[in-house]
């Protein structure tokens, strides 16, 4: 049994993911790191109090005291742990829909635990060899105020503040409802941005759009950049690791798109990036543009840290790294997405030109992404298993590192199992539309058929 995915662990809450799977996640997790103290940090999910009150308690049994940082992003959570030398249990779900909830689990460096340390957490888990205190030495509970302030005062200090004041920028917000409607506004003021929003409250059940911040829950935020003439539209998910651009004319930035900006704005002949296996066609052509290496690795934060760190014991240089999806690793000023500093960096490039054309290099590419359901472990077997046939049967470079990619050479697919939902997700990519689209829908009949028959 695999209990922690690409980044974290996740289920539906109270049915998958219940208070007493998150007490067990915490016994090991205290268990295996036999510390004094452990921080829990939430986002706004409605179910975040009920499972972080159970994150504490399995905490307390292993005889860990508790700083409880309330509602705070996961990058405001990493920093703390940084700051105090704790680790912390954030319950989050990051994208995923609002009945969805999860765990992820950050190290007292403040970066996410690499595979290694969650293989060995999660082999206390399934063993349940926990630490248990006597009664009169379990772990006591303290409340933690003003991390989020503390959070925005670091990243002001980390950011190059003066161009982007004298821009005097109109940023359009969209929160999305996640922890980075309690920082994200002020941090924006306070840089010297006039900012507006739109699903700007906290709110646990996101009455104004999902989670994720893809092109479907945003036309909200195209609507606003337009109404108001700003000159970017951003937009978090729900723990607020990630940011999404707007161009000023109300125009969706392709993930992939933004990441290869500021990848070309970063990177040096000689430096390393480091992506995963779907990586865009855009960011390759910047590496090599600049003489630059790229690193993949499969998808999801974990991975992506791992190699960044063995890269970094190795002395090799990687200024950026991440994925197009808006979760983007800056490693020079912390080991962690964070939407937040990632929009800051973006910033500065718009305080020098339009977002339109910082990004119309990368504009000669088209995207198209499709998710496939299951239901049973079966079906998902049997649609890797026709993934797995397509792919033998096509000419194509085939890379199996994280499901199967084919590479055409003028376009790609791939075909990966999520490690955060019961879905085949399918990505393709071209320079013809048409090409990307009859890759992707390939794909899918392909997928669909094998679930159907399975």
């Amino acid at each position: 049994m695999q209990v922690f995915g690409s980044s974290g662990t996740r289920g539906v809450a109270n049915e998958e993911l219940t208070p007493a799977f998150v007490l067990r996640v915490a016994k090991a997790a205290g268990t295996a790191w036999g510390v004094d103290r452990v921080a829990v940090a939430r986002d706004t999910r409605h179910t975040g109090r009920m499972l972080a009150d159970a994150a504490a308690s399995g905490l307390a049994s292993t005889g860990t005291d508790i700083d409880r940082l309330g509602i705070v992003p996961t990058p405001g959570a990493q920093a703390y742990a940084e700051r105090e030398s704790v680790p912390v249990m954030v319950i989050t779900a990051s994208h995923n829909p609002p009945q969805y909830n999860g765990v992820k689990l950050v190290g007292s460096d403040g970066v996410e635990l690499a595979v290694s340390d969650l293989e060995s957490i999660e082999e206390t888990l399934l063993a349940e060899t926990f630490a248990v205190a006597p009664w009169d030495e379990t772990g006591q509970v303290r409340e933690i105020d003003g991390v989020a302030r503390q959070y925005v005062t670091d990243l002001l200090a980390a950011v190059d503040r003066k161009p982007i004041a004298d821009a005097d920028l109109t940023v359009a917000l969209d929160p999305g409802h996640g922890a980075g409607a309690l920082t994200s506004p002020q941090f924006f003021r306070e840089l010297g941005c006039r900012v507006v929003t739109v699903n700007g409250q906290p709110d646990g059940h996101f009455p104004g759009r999902h989670p994720e911040p893809v092109p479907n829950n945003l036309g909200d935020l195209g609507r606003l950049v337009r109404a108001t003439d700003a000159d970017v539209g951003i937009a978090h998910d729900g723990d607020a690791d990630r940011a999404i651009f707007f161009d000023e004319n109300g125009a969706y930035v392709e993930g992939d798109a933004t990441l290869a900006a500021l990848a070309a704005a970063e990177l040096e002949s000689g430096d390393t990036t480091v992506s995963a296996v779907n990586v865009s066609q855009r960011l390759v052509d910047v590496v090599n543009e600049v003489d630059a290496d790229l690193e993949l690795t499969p998808i999801g934060s974990t991975n992506i840290i791992t190699r960044i760190e063995e890269l970094q014991t190795k002395s090799k240089r990687v200024p950026i790294a991440g994925e197009g999806n808006g979760g983007i690793f800056f490693p020079g000023y912390r080991l962690a997405r964070d939407g937040a500093f990632t929009a800051a960096r973006f910033l500065r490039l718009v305080a020098e030109r339009p977002v339109s054309e910082i990004v119309a290099p990368y504009d000669g590419y088209a995207n198209v992404r499709r998710n496939v359901e299951y239901e049973s472990t079966a079906e998902r077997d049997a649609m890797l298993d026709a993934a797995a046939n397509h792919a033998q049967a096509a000419d194509a470079e085939l890379n199996t590192r994280d499901g199967y990619r084919l590479d055409y050479g003028d376009a790609w697919v791939l075909a990966r199992p999520s490690g955060t939902e019961p879905l085949v997700r399918i990505y393709a990519e071209a320079r013809d539309e048409d090409r990307a689209i009859d890759l992707a829908e390939d794909m899918y009949e392909t997928l669909v058929d094998a679930k159907a028959d399975a």
